[in-house]
């Protein structure tokens, strides 16, 4: 099969197109035809080496944690999806090798869900990671119908998640992000605020009565100054910054969940979740797709296309 693969640690440089060995598929796994994956800031990283000590390295590896395709063989003890099956699937294992940017991939049956069928193959790539670290975060600060959630980075990958699932159950909505990006933040629901020096005046000037919770999904100061105005110091989660543990939050490192999956499948059939999708490359470009992801500033995600599009 065809996949973007490197042999050692580096920049996006590293990364090659060719062929690499078909997958193999075990008792509780399916082989899924890829049409699309997604890039993620972790795939870069894990490519750079910072996860090295976390998560050991096989090389050649084949990156990508994200997968929108088709099941084209179950394995022997797999009763959850057939042949012709369309899943979308956060395929992360506790090793890195074989990833998701390639023509075929073995997902563990506990990394997928059935794909929306009102998205692209493209658009339904970019839900995984990003929506689950979304829907996670939320669900462990208890986010609910009547609050008021702080979403820091909403223009995000993870943020554009964050503000619409809230939303759909029953948040008002706080996100920061820089001022060109505040129409689009609206457009999702969300009330905007800037970042940066003064954070702290602009969250009282919007939300006078206190935050429920607060989401961090880029770290630095402005989730630390929005803690004076949480009204349960626990009611805190962050993506980014470990530290947050010690002020009494949680730490969030996405877990693969089919339940939880399927929920984010529901709200986006629902229309109640859109995917936001900033930029699509082909796999042979999955360079060019590391480079723009490392850029920063995108609204969305960016998606890596393999074969028929629809």
């Amino acid at each position: 099969m065809k996949a973007v693969f490197y042999e050692k640690y580096g920049d996006p440089d590293v990364l090659q197109y060719g062929e690499q060995p078909d997958p193999k598929v075990g008792p509780d796994a399916v082989l899924v035809d890829v049409r699309a994956s997604s890039v993620n800031p972790v795939d870069w990283k894990i490519t750079a080496g910072y996860l090295d000590a976390a998560l050991p390295a096989f090389f050649p590896v084949i990156p990508g944690w994200d997968v929108a395709g088709v099941v084209t063989q179950p394995g022997p003890s797999v009763t959850e999806f057939e042949a012709g099956d369309e899943v979308i699937g956060y395929v992360r294992t506790d090793t890195v090798a074989f990833g998701t940017f390639a023509e075929q991939v073995a997902a563990p049956v506990r990394t997928l869900a059935r794909k929306p069928k009102n998205v692209s193959w493209a658009e339904a790539a970019t839900m995984p990671l990003a929506g689950l670290t979304a829907f996670q975060a939320l669900r462990a600060v208890g986010a609910g119908e009547g609050e008021t959630v702080l979403v820091h980075n909403g223009a995000g990958g993870v943020g554009t998640y964050a503000i619409q699932i809230a939303k759909a159950w029953g948040a008002r909505v706080l996100a920061t992000a820089s001022e060109k990006n505040h129409e689009f933040l609206r457009s999702l629901g969300a009330e905007p605020l800037t970042y940066g020096e003064g954070i702290s005046d602009r969250i009282a000037g919007l939300a006078p009565d206190g935050l429920d919770a607060v989401v961090d999904f880029v770290g630095g100061e402005d989730w630390v100054a929005s803690l004076e105005h949480l009204k349960s110091p626990e009611r805190v989660a962050s993506v980014a910054d470990a530290e947050v543990k010690d002020r009494g939050g949680r730490y969030i490192f996405v877990r693969p969940d089919s339940a939880d999956l399927l929920a984010l499948t529901e709200l986006v059939e629902a229309g109640s979740v859109t995917p936001v999708l900033a930029e699509s490359f082909p796999l042979d470009r999955a360079a060019d797709a590391f480079r723009a992801s490392m850029e920063g500033h995108i609204r969305g995600k960016i998606a890596v296309t393999v074969g028929a599009q629809r």
